[in-house]
């Protein structure tokens, strides 16, 4: 007659090892509490990393889809020896030639220097720019009047002048009064402010720049009329058909003396340049998540120590190392994983309020907040690892000593 077969171990199921890893939790909570605070920041920080330039970069999607792509911009360069070039003076009704474009415009540059009052020094003036325009700049530049009016065929042959939103910060005009209109001393002419714009991120030089009637340019300060800078929409389709032409378009004796750019490049790539720092934060993410990592394994090897009795007591009534094992592992990751969901909580409050304080959509990519929990409970299975198996090899009469 054969041997009865020995009674195999009772088998521990997922939620068995779920509710032996929490009973460890729950018996110190403190150090629990502690040891999962190390993986939330890490996690906090990789998810508001992620997320903050995804909500940056959408609401710049959303600003240029508004601005429009489309937009040109054609300047005086330089001379074969190095000069300083002109424009032709025929250079808008050139460039209006161009089937493509749906509107020009242009603004002169002229050569004075603006005060908010004849007490500043000639040597402090604002440090803005004054420029010629025409009454049509702003549809083409697709901008708005923030308050009172814009230059008009009714006032532009008078001292009238528009302030860009960053030369009104400059001179310290933020708004216009009822009755009498501030003034500002433009070389030795006083002008009055009829118009400050609202900002304008693809003509950042007009934002920094005061506007005066091309007429009066022309009278006061002797401008020659020939443009600095020409702005153009071109159909969106055709933008890089137009651009490979506008030169040679708008000088063709010179078109070497014509730089022509995109300003939804610039402001793009200026966007871009930002969001490289994502990678070193990303790179402390991670740091403050190894962090994290190594205070979890730290607090289960002294779970180890602490709870050898515990061990040798399990193992004595019939506990494979298997199970043992799998008990400090669930421990292990269920610590990482609550600092993970901690820390993707953190990390969403953060990217709210940053991007509410900036006026941006906040964007929360799924990557990122199923990442943050995975990568945590990685974490917490990589720190378990060592304590788990150092529990399962302890002998029971060992444990119980």
């Amino acid at each position: 007659m054969s041997a009865p077969a020995p009674p195999s171990p009772n088998r521990l199921g997922p939620a068995d090892l779920l509710s032996l890893g929490a009973h460890g939790m729950r018996t110190r909570p403190l150090r629990a509490m502690l040891s999962a605070l190390g993986i939330a920041i890490g996690v906090a920080a990789m998810v508001a990393v992620l997320a903050i330039p995804a909500s940056a970069d959408q609401a710049l999607q959303d600003k240029l889809a508004a601005m429009g792509t489309n937009l040109l911009r054609a300047e005086a360069g330089q001379t074969l020896m190095g000069g300083s070039a002109k424009l032709p003076d025929s250079a808008v009704p050139m460039v209006r030639r161009i089937a493509p474009v749906e509107g020009a415009v242009e603004v002169g540059k002229v050569n004075a220097k603006v005060y908010r009052n004849d007490r500043v020094g000639k040597d402090d003036s604002a440090g803005v720019s004054v420029f010629a325009a025409r009454p049509d700049l702003l549809p083409v530049l697709g901008g708005k009047v923030r308050t009172g009016t814009f230059l008009s065929p009714a006032n532009q042959r008078f001292p009238a002048v528009v302030l860009g939103s960053e030369a009104a910060s400059r001179l310290g005009i933020d708004h216009l009064g009822p009755a009498r209109p501030p003034q500002v001393l433009i070389g030795s002419s006083w002008f009055s402010v009829v118009g400050i714009l609202a900002p304008m991120p693809l003509a950042p030089e007009v934002e920094r720049s005061v506007l005066i009637g091309w007429d009066v340019a022309e009278q006061v300060f002797g401008f020659d009329g020939h443009p600095s800078t020409v702005y153009l929409r071109a159909r969106e389709s055709q933008v890089s058909a137009v651009r490979s032409v506008l030169a040679a378009t708008i000088n063709p004796a010179a078109p070497n003396e014509v730089a022509v750019d995109r300003p939804s490049d610039a402001l793009a790539a200026r966007q871009l340049t930002k969001n490289t720092y994502g990678a070193l934060f990303l790179g402390l993410g991670g740091v403050a998540l190894l962090v994290g990592g190594v205070g979890v394994a730290n607090t289960m090897v002294i779970s180890v120590l602490e709870r050898r009795r515990e061990i040798g007591l399990r193992r004595a009534l019939g506990a494979t190392r298997g199970q043992v094992r799998g008990q400090f592992l669930a421990e292990s990751v269920l610590l990482s994983g609550l600092g993970g969901l901690v820390g993707v909580v953190l990390g969403v409050g953060a990217t709210a309020g940053y991007a509410l304080s900036q006026g941006w959509p906040a964007v929360l990519p799924p990557v990122a907040l199923a990442g943050g929990v995975a990568v945590s409970a990685a974490v917490g299975a990589i720190a378990g690892a060592y304590p788990a198996m150092r529990a399962a090899r302890l002998p029971p009469a060992q444990a119980l000593a």
